[in-house]
């Protein structure tokens, strides 16, 4: 499985941005796509993941009600709305996929996913 980010940039404190997730097409209904964000200096942070069989959604608390995450299955690409997004300097955003995603409240947990895109660069900055 391969995964393509993009969609960062440079946006100003309560903007928009939305990135996408291209995967090459080998995602099965059993696995989950997520969103992870790594500042610098820090460690990588869950935001949201989307189970791809039913669309099931987990979310870490900060971003619920601002952010939203989509999968198109004909396109084999998730997406992630991020909405009012707040000062928060620049941070690495990655895709990742992992099998075997039954339990929703589990798809947090980066060690569970087997793997990764490249990154993309958002910069949320006035």
């Amino acid at each position: 499985v391969q995964l393509q980010a993009s969609g960062g940039g440079l946006v100003q404190p309560g903007g928009s941005l939305r990135l996408s997730c291209a995967t090459s097409g080998f995602i099965f209904d059993d696995y989950a796509i997520a969103w992870f964000r790594q500042a610098p200096g820090q460690e990588r942070e869950f935001v949201a993941a989307i189970r791809w069989n039913d669309g099931a959604t987990s979310w870490e608390d900060s971003v619920k009600g601002r952010f939203s995450i989509s999968r198109d299955k004909a396109q084999y690409t998730v997406y992630l709305q991020m909405n009012s997004l707040k000062p928060e300097g620049t941070a690495v955003d990655y895709c990742a996929a992992r099998p075997r995603a039954l339990i929703i409240s589990a798809l947090g947990d980066s060690a569970q996913y087997d793997y990764w895109g490249q990154g993309t660069l958002v910069t949320v900055s006035s």
